[in-house]
């Protein structure tokens, strides 16, 4: 114990000792910061008609001057324990310790060994008095009662002590963890000032005018919340950028530890787009807002994914109710102890199919048997459209249907499922690329659960094209995860910079700040594995990040790197389609999107890459859902011509081929606008009735090599004389026009 507080201690100073060396950060405001991203449009709720008009109620942000600090966040770097732990062994260590527990949803629950009470405590004491969570899943503990928590590793050694030494408790300051840096405690210290300032410039609702508490409803559409609600959640207004401001009060002092600012937009067909920012940043922030309000007598809570949700659920319905801090983007492990008391969970996520395959992916986490969720559609909105619409939210609610399903179902139920799709084609297709819109009339968009295989000539770009690929999806909200086992993530997350940012930031330095810290902001996360791999490492690693951070993409470069840590008397082309077995089975299993770049194996480079060309059995193209194949025709005179092939798409059937463009300075891939190769849909491989692009190219070149065989054994032409008239169509069908035409 004593050893890995000084390893712990040593890695702080050398992170200080690096940052002492470092350039200094530029000034910044981060008040100016939040009401940048408060100005930033959002996705629109729904469509009402809104009465007030439009940016009346935005203000201009406060001369508040703060400054930046830099911070190495190690959070983005992903490393798995080399023996993870499991809920078996932490039942055997704690019966070892003759340590009583009950067997909750999610956690283990335990007497705490920081509280005096707990000594002599019996087996049979009620669940109530046992008040440390240890998560069944990755061992981290929680005490709710002095709110000490550590890893399992640290609650191990905590019980050594206690049984070396003889005590029967602990301090709750045992845990020292890391020594804060004089930059991190300004940081959180500013932090702190900046929640207090926020907090005291804010208005409660009862002490303005009616007329501007009637305004303010209207603009965010909660005219059907009253005066009571607002002031029961302590619901506040920030008049300097017209937000709503929802507290974060916790400890066991029940202190103000951040606000969550809310701000709303009228957009173009009467919805209203809303923006939030919280201060401290997301990855810090965990509050379940409406927790303090919970009762520790009840046993049924209504999840929701916006804090508006939860007003409009506590007023109709009065039951329970809690917003989750990042909406459908992650459930985090560490608000799960504060869920374990309740016997029935009832998620109610939103009104869209990506609140619906949230809600299925988090009741895995809060555990099955007790979930039941609320399916959205027509007469199922989100909670806060529901209420203006004057539908009985009590009704929804027990409508919900259960979350565990048996193996074996009936068409009965799954009729509404396939209802569901039919009538949310577009977003039952996945999210679309911003980046290549010629993607999305093929694949239609990027769904979890499946597998898409990629590959692409040696040095053709396929790092480089699938990172763009990944961060387009990032950009949007998809939480992703890089394994990239061929570059180091350093160099990977410059090109990512460099993509994100559309610029060589060698050329501007003085952007850099700014660029990153946008980049920094992105549900981005990279495995530290570099070089040759396990499968079963990268597996557990993958599952869990999805456990931890809600992934649902996962890109691993390249398949090649995992092979050679098997064993080498077995066929290689076997270990192959084990591993790509395996891959299947966990993007089904996990409701994650995994896309596996492979090798092509060696063929001449004048033909082009086919399904078969993939290296190894036909395993990885038949487990695939969609195959990518980045075709390159090589030229001698010009840069070679790239283009992206879809030769599989299990969703729709639809395949086809488009051109790629390079950008050397900003290190992205972009379809022309316009140009001769347009995008075509073929209908298989090997279709008689359509040509691939790489024919296409080969006859433009023989064209090219006529015409000026052409021109060298025509015989000169008469010299005109200055009088003759020149016809305008005069050059137009020589040859020598045409070769200036060709590329």
């Amino acid at each position: 114990m004593w050893m890995s507080w000084f390893l712990k201690g040593t890695t702080c100073l050398l992170q200080v000792a690096g940052r002492s060396t470092s350039r200094l950060p530029p000034q910044r405001c981060l008040y100016s910061s939040l009401v940048r991203i408060l100005t930033k449009p959002h996705t629109p709720r729904f469509a009402i008609h809104s009465y007030y008009p439009q940016g009346q109620l935005w203000g201009m942000s406060l001369p508040i001057s703060c400054t930046r600090s830099y911070k190495k966040d190690t959070k983005s770097i992903l490393d798995f324990p080399v023996d993870p732990i499991t809920v078996t062994d932490i039942k055997q260590y704690l019966r070892s310790k003759d340590i009583p527990f009950h067997d909750g949803y999610s956690c283990l629950h335990a007497p705490s060994m920081f509280l005096d009470s707990a000594v002599g405590v019996p087996a049979d004491t009620g669940r109530e008095s046992f008040t440390m969570f240890i998560d069944k899943t990755t061992g981290q503990f929680l005490c709710k009662e002095t709110l000490v928590e550590g890893s399992w590793e640290d609650l191990q050694d905590c019980l050594e002590v206690m049984q070396k030494e003889g005590q029967a408790s602990l301090s709750p300051h045992v845990l020292l963890g890391y020594p804060e840096s004089p930059e991190e405690r300004e940081e959180k210290d500013q932090e702190l000032r900046e929640v207090q300032r926020i907090w005291s410039s804010a208005v409660p609702f009862s002490d303005l005018p009616d007329e501007e508490v009637q305004l303010v409803k209207t603009m965010f559409q909660i005219s059907k919340i009253s005066n009571a609600t607002l002031k029961k959640f302590a619901v506040r207004l920030f008049k300097p950028t017209k937000s709503l401001v929802f507290p974060w009060f916790g400890g066991r002092d029940s202190s103000l530890r951040g606000v969550k600012l809310l701000s709303a937009q009228s957009m173009e067909g009467g919805t209203v787009a809303y923006t939030e920012a919280t201060v401290p940043k997301a990855g810090s922030y965990h509050n379940l807002f409406g927790l303090p309000l919970v009762g520790r007598m009840d046993s049924e809570v209504v999840l929701t994914g916006q804090e508006v949700d939860t007003l409009a659920v506590s007023q109709a319905t009065g039951l329970p109710s809690v917003a989750l801090p990042r909406g459908v983007n992650t459930l985090p492990p560490a608000l799960l102890p504060y869920l374990e008391q309740f016997k029935r969970v009832t998620l109610w996520l939103g009104g869209d199919m990506r609140s619906w395959e949230a809600s299925k992916i988090f009741s895995r986490k809060l555990g099955l048997k007790r979930c039941s969720l609320v399916r959205p559609g027509e007469f199922q909105p989100c909670p806060l459209e529901a209420l203006f619409q004057g539908r009985n939210l009590a009704r929804i609610v027990k409508a919900s249907i259960p979350a565990a399903h048996k193996s074996i179902v009936s068409f009965r139920q799954l009729r509404e499922d396939v209802y569901g799709e039919l009538a949310n084609t577009e977003q039952v297709a996945g999210v679309k690329w911003t980046r290549f819109p010629e993607l999305n009339r093929i694949m239609k968009g990027h769904r979890k659960g499946e597998l898409t295989v990629f590959t692409g000539p040696t040095g053709s770009g396929k790092t480089t094209f699938i990172s763009e690929f990944a961060l387009d999806l990032c950009m949007q909200g998809v939480n992703t995860l890089w394994g990239s086992f061929e570059i180091n993530n350093v160099r990977l997350a410059k090109i990512m910079l460099t993509q994100f940012a559309m610029q060589r930031l060698e050329e501007n330095l003085d952007q850099y700040d700014s660029w990153a810290d946008r980049f920094e902001d992105l549900p981005l996360y990279f495995m530290t594995f570099h070089g040759q791999q396990n499968i079963k490492a990268v597996l557990d690693t993958m599952q869990h990040a999805v456990y931890l951070y809600d992934i649902s993409h996962v890109i691993i470069d390249n398949l090649q790197f995992m092979m050679g840590q098997e064993n080498l008397s077995v066929d290689k082309f076997a270990v192959q389609d084990h591993i790509i077995g395996a891959f299947r089975k966990f993007a089904t299993n996990s409701s994650c999107h995994v896309t596996l770049i492979i090798h092509p194996r060696k063929e001449e480079d004048d033909r082009e890459l086919q399904t078969a060309s993939i290296f190894g059995t036909a395993k990885a193209s038949q487990e695939a859902d969609n195959v990518l194949i980045l075709q390159e025709k090589k030229l001698v005179t010009c840069p070679g011509r790239r283009s992206l092939q879809v030769a599989k798409n299990r969703f729709d059937g639809d395949v086809g081929i488009f051109p790629l463009e390079f950008n050397k300075a900003s290190l992205t891939f972009s379809a022309p606008v316009k140009g001769k190769h347009k995008l075509r849909k073929v209908k298989g491989e090997g279709s008689d009735n359509e040509e691939s692009l790489g024919e296409t190219l080969k006859k433009e070149e023989t064209t090219v090599k006529k015409e000026k065989l052409v021109k060298l054994e025509r015989p000169p032409k008469a010299t005109k004389t200055p009088r003759a008239a020149k016809s305008p169509a005069a050059g137009k069908g020589t040859p020598e026009g045409e070769g200036k035409k060709q590329p």
